[in-house]
This record gives C-alpha cells, structure tokens and sequence, in this order.
C-alpha cells in the first residue's frame, strides 16, 4: 500500500510539472499581437507544414517539446504557429492570415521562425523583424543559443 501511496503521489508531481510545462501557441496573429505589446515580449512566428514537412516536425520534436525551450519561451517571447498543411482542412480566415504573413515576411521553405516586434499605429501594426532561423542540429541548447543571438543583435 505504502509503495502505491508513493506511486501516486509521484504520478501526480509529474502530470503537474508537465503540465506547468504546456506551451500557449497562438494562431490569431491580432492576439498575439496584443499580448506581444502587453508583456513587451516579441513575437515568435513559426511557419510550418505541420502534416507533411519532416524538418518542422524534428524540430518541434527536438527542440520545441524540450523542456529547455518550454522554459525559455515562457520567459522571452509569445508563440505564433502560423500553419500551411497539405492534408488537413484549415480555416479560410486563418489560411489567409498565414498567407499574407508569409508574404510579409518572405517565407520561402519551411521550417522559418521570425522574431518580429509589432508596432501598432491605429488599425496598422509594424512589423520590426529582428531575425529568422530554421532548424538548427544539436538539440535545444544549440538551438536557444542561435535564437538568443537574434533576439539580442541589433539589426
């Protein structure tokens, strides 16, 4: 009894920390852009193909389901997952925000991830990009690293 006692007890330790560990990624680029200026977090735009690119997938499976990077961008930025599946029916007005997005930012292969800080005069929001990258071998550590490099370089 003693040893499912503490079974439990560690299970429930667990499930919490895994929990505390879950990461909010946005798909509304207009909230995240008001929560960006509300917490004066930039914007971390991630363009994948979420059903068929191999590289997205690695490095959502490397990198992003770390709990290095959950971490880190819980503290440094407001996760954006700016989706172009291939198999998988996608919201009209969600599928043209991805599109002008990427047009915005000149996404041309996947995955991308922009840091960008948004301006916002009225109804138009200002995009200031402070940097992009893809996937980058060598697990979370190596990854965060090039990540801090852009966040803190003046462009």
């Amino acid at each position: 009894m003693k040893h499912l006692i503490i079974a439990v007890i560690a299970a429930l330790s667990f499930n919490v920390t895994a929990q505390e560990q879950t990461l909010t990624w946005q798909t509304d680029v207009m909230k995240a852009v008001d929560l960006s200026v509300k917490t004066k977090k930039p914007l971390f735009l991630f363009f994948t193909g979420s059903d068929w690119c191999g590289w997205c997938k690695r490095l959502q499976a490397e990198v992003f389901t770390q709990p290095q990077f959950q971490a880190w961008a819980k503290k440094n930025v407001v996760l954006v997952e700016l989706d172009f599946p291939r198999f998988k029916r996608q919201d009209e007005r969600l599928q043209k925000q991805n599109i002008e997005l990427a047009q915005i930012f000149g996404i041309g292969g996947y995955p991308t991830v922009v840091f960008a800080t948004p301006t916002v005069n009225g109804t138009q929001i200002v995009f200031n990009r402070l940097g992009s990258t893809g996937y980058i071998a060598g697990g979370p550590d190596v990854w965060l690293e090039a990540a801090n490099q852009l966040l803190t370089t003046p462009q």
